[in-house]
């Protein structure tokens, strides 16, 4: 750049060539004179064409781009700088962009002059354009430029003819808008969209798409539940297909960045029902630990191959703690613990740290105890905060005593940066695993002794509430406590626990040889002129309760009250003057005995020490899925996170958003047991969650006529338009069923990105999955098959929907229900008049009896259409019984529902038209009134059909 324009490398040079600062900034002012001068004459006479070419702006632009990077203060060249965007070529353009992001914060007024150069260099056909505009977008960044300009970046993202390297900075700019302004990017909306692209040709737009979902997804979970399906899809074709350029292959591993995106994103959501997916991902994650079982001599080889296993071993807890290959991932991660390697080191510990939070038993990871306590003194500090989180997550009743002790040890030599959140995990472990009260005394309050000043109020208001509400260790804590008084140098937070302790609780231990009234009072007092006012504040209202129990140091306290009254800090005054007044009342006086009463017990509540850690931890940018501390409070923030969610953070596949927001559980907690919804809005357990929507399925005459034949046919054409067919074929045995659904692309280009997912409302009730995951890419004038597996749990009354997503040009999606009713799992069951009338009489009527009354059509000789009908009932599985109905005319049938988990409900069906009336009435009897009432809906629809 300096070297095509002479002026700026002769000004650069005179910089590097001044001796003293002073000279530097001499030049720099005659040079900044000049380019006043000369920007002003351009301003004057710029309307008769001014005197100043594209070449002289881009020349003075650049120097005082030059004086701005030196640290100098720049107030010249913003309008020069916007003109300059607007060139046609590209070196005055470039420095006009670079000017801009450089020199302008993003609540700079100037910036709503480029805002139009921007747009229109992101419209033009030209991907260098497009580039320098994203480029200043994502490094400015500014609310009203995202408002304005982040639907010209996602036309960018998602254009068919944008280049692959203006793709990846569209979206790695859409991930920078978001981060920044999360409101403003429309997010469920862009969701299908943004999605497909993760099927791109191009790795490298895969990565950067990915890395945008990853933060997108974090927030709406609902939205982007399809991700998961693509996300194995395209680790399958990475890891065991081998499906990638040599371009993308790090040292032999491919990709390894996009593969622990993917895994992580995999994080986000609960573990899928899919047997399909699951199978799939089981077989990566397997051959991932397989590919990794033996090291490498070529380090970059190791850290890429290293990189990959520790986020495919967090899956693998993630998906199932207890499956074989978390079995197998315990094995490795105690090797990695005691490798050479600190990187190494930091990630095993920390993985391990995942395991220990999920994993049912914590025996796998005691036998390496003694390892990981070692690794509190590794030299290297990260690993040592790993080592405390694992050491942390893994205690229990067992082993507390031991670990805590360990970390007390460690406190009195650990660094200044992990004290505070060591003393809040030890006071934790403490309180929650101690084997007895008196334990948990001596810990605390050496604890207390040892931290010092990173003891935070927390930790004593703990000790406080737990020795008040524990009648048996009130006299053992006050001689504890005395005796930690008595050594020369006391931390301030024992002395405030001695001050309460000995307040409440020292006449128990009064008439003991070494803890009279007056030695509890000569060592405590010792220590008050070490305190602060706060502290003291306490240590006086320590001094009233004594005058109440204690007479005989009556005297001295007064003395103190007397002196006190005339201190400066106005809390001490006002407390030493009302002490004063009630110690100065007769013996007899009762307001004193009911001031000074004994502290009541406090009531039950939630240690304040948890989320008092978890604000400290705060947040990462990619949010995790888990927290320190073993399973049971990893369960218990996955339940307040749904109370806390209500709904909206829960997905399709059941995920629930994790959030870190501990400050609005608390507060949430606090209300519990208060009713705040409205009489008309009580909760019902029972509902369905309503944050499940279903697709919206595409209705027209053609495609009802499609469905309704399938209901009663095996075979037969389910959608069709100018694109795509779809056929279905189907046959069910017993619970079971097998759909191939045939999809067809009807033009000469193939369909891209192509999806198809399962929509079913009622879960528990029918399974439908897909045997393999469908290709993603639809060749032109051919047909694929799918197969569905599907399985009848219970008796279902709504349709699955199939959802097919693809690029063809636009993105378009097509939602249509699937023809799989109860009925297709129903066996006929032949049985002669007496057996079938006795099992009539035998059910009953309602409410196991459904009947319904309806008109009917006659054909076109005015007869009744007895072969539609014979037609619709076996159609729906039911076996049609003869000489059983005396009327020839009516219809008798039989058959037998099975499931799953319900076993088989038995079904009997007698349909009576009459001709003359133009009436039909359709009886249904079963072992089962849901079934009787869903079989007899199905097929009233489909005979009412001539009728409409």
């Amino acid at each position: 750049m300096a070297a095509n324009m002479r002026g700026l490398t002769q000004f650069i040079a005179d910089i590097r060539g001044a001796r003293v600062r002073e000279l530097e900034e001499k030049r720099i002012n005659k040079e900044m004179a000049n380019i006043r001068k000369k920007f002003k004459a351009w301003c004057s006479c710029h309307a008769a064409d001014g005197n100043l070419d594209g070449y002289q702006k881009k020349k003075y632009v650049a120097k005082i781009i030059f004086t701005y990077i030196l640290g100098y203060k720049v107030d010249v060249g913003h309008m020069e700088a916007v003109n300059l965007i607007s060139s046609s070529k590209y070196s005055e353009k470039q420095i006009g962009y670079l000017a801009v992001t450089l020199l302008m914060h993003e609540n700079s007024d100037f910036l709503r002059l480029v805002v139009n150069s921007i747009r229109k260099d992101l419209d033009e056909n030209n991907e260098v354009s497009n580039c320098l505009a994203l480029h200043a977008i994502a490094n400015v960044g500014s609310s009203e430029m995202a408002e304005a300009l982040s639907e010209d970046v996602h036309r960018l993202l998602i254009s068919p003819t944008s280049q692959t390297f203006v793709k990846k900075k569209a979206a790695l700019t859409l991930l920078r808008l978001y981060r920044k302004h999360p409101t403003v990017i429309p997010a469920a909306e862009w969701a299908l969209r943004l999605v497909s692209i993760m099927d791109d040709q191009d790795l490298g737009v895969v990565i950067c798409v990915t890395s945008l979902i990853m933060a997108l997804a974090q927030d709406h979970l609902d939205a982007y539940a399809v991700c998961y399906t693509k996300a194995v899809d395209r680790l399958h074709r990475l890891v065991i297909e081998g499906e990638y350029s040599a371009t993308y292959a790090y040292y032999k591993v491919p990709s390894p960045w996009l593969q622990v995106k993917l895994l992580r994103l995999l994080q986000y959501y609960a573990p899928s029902e899919d047997a399909t997916l699951r199978s799939v991902l089981h077989e990566v994650l397997q051959t991932i630990m397989n590919n990794s079982a033996e090291p490498s001599r070529n380090v970059q080889h190791n850290n890429a191959q290293h990189a990959v296993l520790f986020e495919a071993i967090s899956l693998a807890i993630h998906l199932d703690a207890s499956s074989p290959l978390v079995g197998t991932s315990a094995v490795l991660l105690a090797r990695f613990i005691s490798s050479k390697e600190t990187n190494v080191r930091y990630l095993g510990l920390d993985t391990m740290a995942h395991l220990a939070a999920r994993a049912d038993s914590l025996e796998p990871l005691k036998k390496h105890q003694g390892t990981i306590i070692l690794s509190l003194r590794d030299k290297d500090i990260s690993v040592r905060r790993r080592a405390l989180d694992l050491l942390y997550s893994m205690c229990d009743t067992d082993n507390s005593e031991l670990i805590v002790g360990e970390l007390l040890r460690y406190l009195k030599v650990a660094d200044y940066a992990l004290r505070e959140e060591m003393v809040l995990k030890i006071a934790i472990l403490t309180e929650k695993y101690a084997n007895s009260y008196k334990w948990y005394v001596d810990t605390i309050l050496q604890l207390i002794s040892a931290a010092g000043d990173h003891v935070g109020d927390e930790v004593w208001y703990r000790v406080v509430q737990i020795v008040t509400n524990t009648e048996d260790l009130q006299e053992y804590a006050a001689k504890v406590v005395f005796e930690h008084l008595k050594s020369p140098s006391t931390h301030e937070s024992l002395v405030k626990v001695g001050g309460y302790i000995l307040g409440e609780y020292g006449h128990l231990i009064a008439n003991d040889t070494g803890y009279s009234p007056l030695e509890q009072f000569q060592v405590l007092h010792s220590k008050s002129q070490f305190c602060v006012a706060s502290t003291r504040s306490l240590l006086l209202s320590t001094y009233i309760k004594w005058v109440n129990v204690f007479p005989e140091i009556k005297p001295q306290l007064i003395n103190i009250f007397e002196r006190y009254r005339h201190v400066l800090d106005a809390e001490l005054q006002q407390r030493a003057c009302e002490f004063y007044s009630l110690a100065s009342r007769p013996d007899d006086d009762e307001v004193l005995q009911n001031v000074c009463e004994e502290m009541p017990p406090f009531p039950p509540r939630v240690s304040a020490l948890i989320g008092r850690l978890n604000r400290k931890l705060g947040d990462t940018e990619d949010k995790r899925t888990w927290i320190h501390g073993g399973k049971e409070m990893n369960l218990e923030r996955h339940a307040n996170s749904r109370k806390a969610t209500l709904g909206p953070g829960s997905s399709a596949t059941g995920t629930t958003t994790v959030t870190g927001n501990t400050d609005v559980q608390d507060v949430m907690s606090s209300l519990a047991g208060l009713n705040l919804s409205s009489p008309g809005e009580q909760s019902d357990p029972s509902r369905v969650d309503s944050s499940v929507v279903a697709p919206r399925v595409v209705v027209g005459p053609s495609v009802e006529k499609w469905f309704n034949k399938l209901i009663y046919s095996a075979d037969g054409v389910l959608y069709e338009d100018v694109q795509i067919q779809i056929g279905v074929k189907s046959r069910y045995q017993g619970h079971l069923g097998q759909l191939a659904i045939y999809l067809g692309n009807k033009i000469s280009v193939p369909l891209t990105s192509f999806t198809s997912t399962i929509h079913v409302n009622d879960s528990e009730a029918l399974s439908a999955t897909f045997a393999k995951i469908p290709p993603n890419i639809l060749v032109p004038r051919t047909q694929s098959q799918q197969l569905l597996h599907v399985e009848c749990k219970k008796a279902f009354s709504s349709f699955p929907i199939l959802t097919v997503s693809f690029l063809a040009g636009a993105h378009q999606s097509v939602s249509i229900r699937l023809p799989i009713s109860v009925t297709k799992f129903i066996e006929g069951v032949k049985l002669g008049q007496a057996d079938f009338f006795e099992r009539w009489k035998v059910i009953g009527g309602p409410p196991r009896e459904a009947q319904a009354v309806f008109p009917i059509t006659l054909d076109g000789t005015g007869q009744l259409d007895l072969v539609r009908y014979r037609q619709v009932v076996s159609g729906n599985h039911l076996e049609i019984l003869g000489d059983v109905d005396p009327n020839p005319n009516n219809l008798v049938a039989a058959g037998v529902l099975h499931t799953s988990v319900d076993g088989k409900v038995g079904c009997l069906l007698r349909l009576e038209p009459n001709r003359e009336a133009k009436l039909c009435r359709l009886t249904v009897r079963s072992t089962s009134e849901d079934v009787a009432a869903e079989v007899l809906r199905l097929i009233e629809k489909l005979l009412r059909l001539d009728s409409s």
